[in-house]
């Protein structure tokens, strides 16, 4: 594990020779999210609530699907160069290395750039929670951290299955990045919203709903029973499937020869 800390801090270390570079960059992302969240804000202070959930509780969704979306690509988003890695021959080199192959192509590859939607995200949830109407105890506030754990470990394990793809198509299918960039954009509202269709896609096959609108119906007293609560686990659950065919992904390999 030291190894792979020592290839994070050279990672971070790089990153950070350009200063101003990614300090800009994150920046960027930071008032790009903000505009984001201005919109969607003014929108539900607009019409009232959306389906019965107030601003505040709209904006603990918007915070939610954000936060848990910045932690996941923070240590995921390194998948988006493995296509590449693939075809330049270097995951042959981390093929012949005697370490855990999945951590050798994540440490060198951690966007810390992500901060600043990482920071945007709190600080929007920290404006949330005393105005969500939500009676917060010790028991929401934990389940409020599971939610966001549950989606952290789920858009992980979305950018590790599109990723996995690559395997058997050399190049990325951009056409993934629905589950991915675009779960962000149209999570920002409960799922509810979309239709019972949609809903129960998210429920049984991308687990998205299962942090975001489940728990949230429960945190604000429409559910009481306390599946709802516990419904991140599936989340985290699914991560497992994305693991194991990513190293089925592994044992087809096939060099490409560069």
């Amino acid at each position: 594990m030291r190894l792979y800390l020592d290839f994070i801090s050279i990672n971070l270390k790089s990153q950070m020779q350009y200063k101003a570079s990614f300090l800009l960059t994150a920046i960027g992302q930071f008032i790009t999210a903000f505009t984001a969240w201005f919109g969607l804000y003014f929108v539900v202070r607009r019409v009232g609530s959306i389906e019965g959930f107030t601003n505040g509780q709209v904006t603990i969704c918007f915070s939610v699907i954000m936060l848990s979306f910045a932690i996941g690509e923070l240590f995921g988003g390194g998948f988006a160069a493995f296509a590449r890695i693939l075809g330049n021959g270097e995951f042959d080199r981390i093929m012949c290395r005697p370490g855990n192959i999945l951590l050798q192509v994540l440490a060198p590859n951690m966007d810390f750039s992500r901060i600043g939607i990482l920071l945007q995200a709190v600080l929007v949830l920290g404006f949330a929670i005393p105005s969500c109407g939500i009676l917060w105890t010790c028991r929401k506030i934990l389940l409020l951290c599971f939610m966001i754990l549950g989606g952290s470990v789920l858009f992980f394990g979305l950018f590790l299955l599109q990723a996995s793809f690559a395997f058997f198509t050399v190049e990325s299918l951009q056409f993934l990045n629905i589950l991915t960039y675009g779960a962000r954009e149209f999570g920002r509202y409960p799922f509810s919203v979309y239709g019972e269709a949609v809903l129960k896609f998210l429920t049984f096959v991308i687990p998205l709903a299962c942090f975001q609108y489940y728990p949230l119906i429960y945190l604000i007293g429409r559910e009481t029973n306390i599946l709802y609560a516990l419904s991140p686990a599936a989340a985290l659950a699914f991560l497992a499937p994305c693991v194991a065919f990513f190293y089925f992904g592994v044992h087809k390999f096939k060099s490409t020869g560069s």
